[in-house]
């Protein structure tokens, strides 16, 4: 299989266990309006290693993530019923890991490896 050039991973840092389950789309900026580039759930390691095409053009995107969702299956409220994540890509072709740290009421990110 292969890793496409957006990937990401989502750690419960209320339960110190990766977020397995959470629904993730992916959206690219076209001409003002947001258009969905792919989706998919995180694996039982909190994972999405194949989350759209291998290569992007370069452009603004958002990772959009169904947290509310997640947390109601877990019967546990929370404050965010969606975290969305932008970013730009640039044209060299590079590998964009976006990971989400996650608590039923904060999140944090950064540009991981």
């Amino acid at each position: 299989m292969s890793v496409s050039q957006v990937t990401t991973h989502i750690l419960d840092t209320g339960s110190g266990r990766p977020a397995a389950g959470v629904a993730v789309e992916l959206f690219m900026l076209d001409g003002g309006n947001w258009t969905s580039v792919a989706s998919g759930t995180t694996d039982a390691d909190g994972r999405i290693k194949d989350l759209g095409p291998e290569r992007l053009s370069g452009g603004t995107y958002r990772l959009t993530f169904a947290t509310g969702a997640y947390y109601a299956a877990h019967s546990t409220e929370t404050f965010f019923p969606q975290v969305d994540l932008n970013f730009t890509v640039s044209d060299g072709g590079e590998h964009y890991h976006v990971p989400l740290l996650l608590s039923p009421f904060a999140f944090s990110t950064y540009r991981g490896s």
